[in-house]
C-alpha cells in the first residue's frame, strides 16, 4: 500500500514529509483493513442507497437547469488528479461566476442544494470514487489543484493517503461556510484568500493529526462521529 520512499513523487519527498511516512509504513496491516472496508462498504451501501440517490437525482434535476452531478478535478493520494462525483448544489457554471470555495449565504446555491448540503447528502455519489479506489471513507478531504500547490511541506504529507469523504477536519468544520463567511467579513478579503489564511491551515493540522494516530478502528469512531453530526 505505501511505496519505496523513492518511489513518491519527488514533490513529496523532504524531511517534513519523513516522519509521517515511516508512521504509515509500519501500518500496513491497517492499510489493506482500510481499503477492505472501503471497498465492501462502499459496495453496499451503493446497492442500498441507489433509489434515494435516484430520488435526488430528479429532484435536482426539477428544481434548476444543469446536470445531476457536479464534477470537478481534485487531487488524491500522492498528488493524482481524478474528477470528483457530487449531486450538484449550486447553478450551472458556478466555478466561473465566483470562487472555489462557498460561503453561508452564497447566491450560486440552489433551493435543493441548501438541504443536500445540510445533511451532506451531496456527497453520496462519492462512493463510486471510493469504489474506483480514488477516496477513501476517512482522509483528508480532497483539494483543487490551486490549493494543494500552496501546501506546506508537512502538508504534502496528506497526500501519503487518499482523500477522504470524511475526517476530523470534516467534523469540525461541518460549518465551514459560516466560518469563511466570519473571516472575509472581519477582514474585508477575497474568499479564496480567506480560506487558505485561515481555515486551511487549522484543517491540515487535523489532518495531519490523523495519520500520526491512523489505525482501522480509530477510522470507524471517525465515521460514526460523523453520522452523530450531521444528525445534530
Amino acid at each position: 500500500m505505501i511505496p519505496d520512499w523513492k518511489q513518491l513523487p519527488e514533490f513529496m519527498r523532504n524531511d517534513s514529509v519523513k516522519p509521517y511516512y515511516e508512521i504509515l509504513r509500519k501500518k500496513k496491516s491497517a492499510l489493506c483493513l482500510k481499503r477492505g472496508l472501503d471497498f465492501f462498504l462502499a459496495l453496499i451501501l451503493t446497492v442500498v442507497l441507489a433509489p434515494v440517490m435516484g430520488v435526488l437525482a430528479v429532484w435536482i434535476k426539477l428544481d434548476s437547469r444543469g446536470p445531476v452531478f457536479y464534477r470537478q478535478e481534485r487531487i488524491t493520494q500522492y498528488g493524482k488528479p481524478y474528477r470528483i462525483f457530487k449531486f450538484r448544489t449550486m447553478v450551472a457554471g458556478a466555478d466561473k461566476k465566483g470562487p472555489l470555495v462557498t460561503k453561508k449565504q452564497d447566491s450560486r446555491i440552489t433551493r435543493s442544494g441548501k438541504a443536500l448540503r445540510k445533511l451532506r447528502l451531496d456527497e453520496l455519489p462519492q462512493l463510486f470514487n471510493i469504489l474506483r479506489g480514488e477516496m477513501s471513507f476517512v482522509g483528508t478531504r480532497p483539494e483543487v489543484r490551486k490549493y494543494v500547490e500552496q501546501y506546506t511541506g508537512e502538508m504534502r504529507a496528506t497526500l501519503l493517503l487518499p482523500a477522504g469523504v470524511t475526517s476530523r477536519a470534516s467534523i469540525r468544520f461541518k460549518d465551514e461556510d459560516a466560518l469563511l463567511e466570519k473571516h472575509q467579513k472581519e477582514t474585508k478579503k477575497p474568499v479564496d484568500e480567506v480560506y487558505v489564511e485561515y481555515i486551511l491551515p487549522v484543517k491540515m493540522k487535523y489532518n495531519l493529526q490523523y495519520i500520526k494516530q491512523f489505525g482501522f478502528f480509530s477510522d470507524i469512531k471517525i465515521m460514526l462521529d460523523t453520522v452523530l453530526a450531521v444528525i445534530k
